[in-house]
């Protein structure tokens, strides 16, 4: 099921800082969280209902704050058993994102990296949204193609003058 209007609403893109996409750009836009869901892709939306978030204390920078709030978030999806995808987007996000699942097919991921629990939270939203929507990105298939008649001649030409270029510098012996 397309989301309309989804193409015009496109406003910033973002550089992931997880391991798996180091460096890649990710598209968001203004509109990829609404009230009821998150929106991933063109085809997929998730509803909030089916991401659940745990918060425990977190090390780190935060005085005396660090002992006594809850801001490490740990977000937990269900990827075996969320009607959300399909079968085809399931197994797809289940190949790439193996090493963030656990033996039940839950998706774990984790954030702790500043002193607020919501900026974790929107951290590690906006994390989960990158690594579904690199699992669930169909690669191009790669069509084959025929180098034209010209670059083959010359490349060709380019190897017989590279091979006449060494056949001169043997030295001929005498005897």
């Amino acid at each position: 099921m397309p989301l309309v209007g989804f193409r015009r609403s496109f406003a910033a893109y973002f550089t992931t800082t997880s391991p798996r996409l180091q460096g890649a750009l990710v598209l968001c836009y203004d509109g990829c969280m609404t009230e009821d869901r998150l929106i991933i892709n063109r085809h997929v939306a998730i509803p909030w209902e089916e991401l659940r978030f745990r918060f425990s204390r977190s090390g780190g920078p935060g005085g005396q704050n660090v002992d006594r709030v809850a801001t490490r978030v740990e977000l937990l999806f269900d990827l075996a058993g969320s009607p959300s995808l399909t079968e085809e987007q399931r197994q797809r996000a289940r190949q790439a994102l193996a090493s963030y699942l656990d033996a039940a097919g839950t998706l774990r991921l984790a954030a702790d990296s500043t002193r607020s629990q919501w900026r974790n939270r929107q951290e590690v939203v906006r994390r989960f949204r990158a690594l579904l929507c690199q699992a669930l990105r169909v690669p191009k298939r790669r069509r084959a193609t025929k180098p034209p008649p010209q670059a083959r001649e010359e490349r060709l030409a380019a190897k017989r003058q590279r091979s006449q270029v060494k056949r001169l510098r043997y030295v001929i012996r005498e005897e």
